[in-house]
């Protein structure tokens, strides 16, 4: 049915606000070719040209408009304030008294006036009324009509400061970074010395990513207000993007120094202290910001992560419940409740925990990605090692997908394919999971894998014909690629499938015998590590002191050897106990783990943390007592001695959180019983 000019002009006036702009720009040509004088019409369509850029095109619908109605002052001021953005001041100063000659008047034409005879003084605001009706809207969220009502008056306004910043605000809102920071740009050359705009560029910047620029916008306006507590906070913000944690820290230190009660710049600074690893500090500036702002479910959250990560999980636990109470639908408070939850060991309510924050958001990659860990932990490796794959739908994925045209399904024949695999995570996850370059040479795949080049000459002493490299191969020479840790999921990996071969590394035998010569032979070898990398996340916990190797030091016939390199050497300094050190030749070439693993060869037992030193210890088959913390990562799983990753493993698990203390004694207790066994068997 044909629509009346009423119902096209209606319709066409609904896509302008939701900004269908080809759309609009449709009906009212539609409109004009059936009316042409239509006066809302050809404003309208003035507005639209104004709107886009295309300024001089805007003119004769304009004059259309005011021509059809002389009585409609709106008409006359877009034409004028165009004129005036074309620099036709001449012009403009010319259909003002045609106007006002037509009985144009009021507020606005007044400081119109005003404005063409002080030609330095070009930039007008609209009535404080409309701006209040546009701060109210923006106020409320709803930016749409924000938008339609800004874009509606800026052609009467060209010069106006104030919308160009609201423009911008409303920009940034919708997500339309580039054309905030435009619109911002546009109210500094009107106005260049407005803190306000200079500060909120730096924040449409920070978001889009260019945080060099948005820490000197956030300059800019602190040099023209030197007491400018949010550009300081906003400056901070960018620095801690950056890395720049000290720098963050000292910003938000001056912003809370002009303004100490900005519960937001401690909330921040406590991120920033918390990235830094300064806990206790992060924890303080949490406890100030809820003192000022003690319904912030946000920073109830945050300081949740922080107890978290300092190992105080029923505190984690306990701040995630009063985000969630303040804020129920807190999607995020649920995904981080159930990781403490997890990491205490409730894997029940980890599950729930998670799921509650996915019936929220049901494309929250990251609580999908994390209900992984108590499947795996519970060995149910399907189920977990499918959503293990959603790390590669995570906002920020710590290894990059593959790309969508060389993605291997599981089901596709490999045979003669070139399939490239990449490595992802630590040392410890490359060396447990390149068992699974064979099963794909199996499937008569070429296999490449590009790993760093610390670790070719360990994997090449793998029975594989994969190639090694370090950078990716030409796309057109690729026919599948995927991370290495999706092989088990691709591979469909159950607990009765984990490729069992064992062992699948070698020590070099020249260096196993150099080694020969170089420990003892006469005595029971234990090599030792007690320390991961601090820098690692799951490095919590799991850690323990070389002290309490002591009482296994003690043991008659037992030498200790430090397979130990890098954080916690500086223990060694703290003990008074005997343990061998392989001097400052031990594994210092460039290829990694090589003497290791050939000292390994001349031990007869390795006790150690959960760190890579344990996997290159199952990977070459050497008998190894593995220290695990009360819930420990995934692939050691739950209540059991052993690993079906690694046949010659065996695990000790706390008890209770962290007490080490009865550990140690049940492997020194094992290790006398063992060697008991061991005499009594010559």
């Amino acid at each position: 049915m044909e629509l009346t000019l009423y119902e096209a002009f209606q319709k066409a006036v609904e896509a302008h606000k939701s900004g269908q702009i080809q759309e609009a720009a449709r009906l009212y040509t539609d409109i004009l070719q059936a009316q042409p004088k239509h006066p809302d019409a050809n404003h309208n369509m003035g507005v639209l040209a104004f709107g886009v850029g295309k300024v001089e095109e805007a003119l004769p619908f304009f004059k259309a408009a005011f021509e059809a109605n002389p009585s409609m002052g709106q008409y006359w001021l877009s034409y004028i304030n165009t004129l005036i953005k074309l620099n036709r001041m001449t012009d403009a100063k010319a259909v003002l008294v045609e106007a006002e000659g037509k009985g144009a008047e009021g507020e606005v034409f007044n400081q119109l006036e005003q404005s063409l005879n002080a030609p330095n003084e070009v930039f007008i605001d609209p009535p404080q009324d409309q701006l209040n009706t546009l701060i109210n809207l923006y106020q409320q969220g709803q930016l749409q009509q924000t938008f339609y009502s800004v874009k509606q008056l800026l052609p009467q306004f060209p010069n106006s400061f104030t919308l160009y910043n609201i423009q911008g605000a409303t920009n940034a809102g919708l997500g339309q970074l580039d054309s905030a920071i435009d619109s911002y740009k546009q109210a500094l050359k009107i106005n260049p010395d407005s803190a306000d705009a200079y500060n909120n560029m730096g924040v449409a910047l920070q978001n889009k990513g260019d945080l060099e620029a948005a820490i000197h916008n956030c300059q800019q306006a602190i040099k023209i207000k030197p007491d400018y507590a949010e550009a300081y906070y906003n400056m901070g913000n960018a620095l801690k993007d950056k890395g720049e944690l000290e720098a963050a820290i000292d910003s938000y230190k001056q912003a809370l120094k002009i303004e100490p009660g900005y519960a937001m710049a401690y909330s921040n600074m406590g991120n920033a202290l918390k990235d830094k690893g300064d806990l206790a500090a992060a924890i303080d500036s949490y406890k100030q910001a809820l003192k000022i702002k003690p319904d912030f479910a946000e920073i109830y959250n945050n300081m949740g992560v922080a107890l978290k990560d300092k190992g105080d999980l029923d505190a984690a636990i306990d701040s995630y419940k009063l985000a969630l109470k303040i804020k129920p639908d807190y999607a995020d408070a649920y995904c981080n409740m159930g990781s403490a939850l997890n990491d205490n060991g409730d894997t029940d309510a980890a599950i729930e925990s998670y799921k509650q924050a996915i019936n929220i958001k049901p494309d929250y990659a990251e609580a999908f990605f994390n209900l992984s860990f108590p499947h795996l932990l519970h060995g149910r490796l399907g189920k977990g090692f499918n959503f293990y794959e959603w790390r590669l739908r995570k906002k920020k994925p710590t290894v990059v997908p593959a790309r969508s045209n060389l993605i291997w399904d599981g089901e596709k024949s490999l045979s003669g394919k070139h399939f490239v695999i990449y490595e992802e995570q630590g040392l410890g996850d490359i060396i447990q999971f390149c068992r699974y370059l064979p099963l794909l040479e199996q499937k008569r795949a070429n296999v490449t894998f590009k790993v760093k080049p610390k670790l070719h000459a360990l994997l090449q002493t793998m029975y594989s014909n994969s190639k090694l490299v370090t950078s990716l191969p030409e796309e057109s020479k690729i026919d599948f690629e995927t991370p290495l840790m999706s092989l088990p999921h691709l591979l469909n990996t159950r607990l009765e499938t984990i490729p069992s071969t064992n062992p699948y590394l070698f020590a070099d035998q020249e260096r196993v015998q150099t080694w020969v010569e170089r420990v003892s032979t006469d005595r029971f070898k234990v090599g030792i590590c007690w320390q991961g990398s601090k820098s690692n996340e799951m490095d919590v916990g799991r850690s323990f002191p070389l002290s309490l190797f002591e009482g296994i030091s003690r043991i008659p016939n037992v030498e200790l050897i430090s397979l130990h390199k890098g954080e916690g050497e500086a223990q060694m300094a703290g003990i008074d106990f005997d343990v061998t050190t392989l001097g400052h030749d031990f594994d210092a070439g460039q290829d990694a783990f090589l003497d290791t693993t050939a000292v390994m060869m001349n031990c007869n037992l390795i006790i150690t943390s959960d760190t890579s030193v344990a996997h290159l210890a199952g990977a070459i088959g050497r008998p190894t007592w593995v220290a695990l913390k009360q819930t420990p990562d995934w692939r050691w799983m739950l209540d059991r001695p052993d690993s079906p990753w690694y046949p010659t493993m065996t695990l000790y698990r706390q008890e209770s959180r962290g007490d080490w203390v009865d550990v140690f004694e049940t492997i020194e207790r094992d290790l006398r019983s063992l060697l008991q066994q061991k005499k009594e068997a010559q």
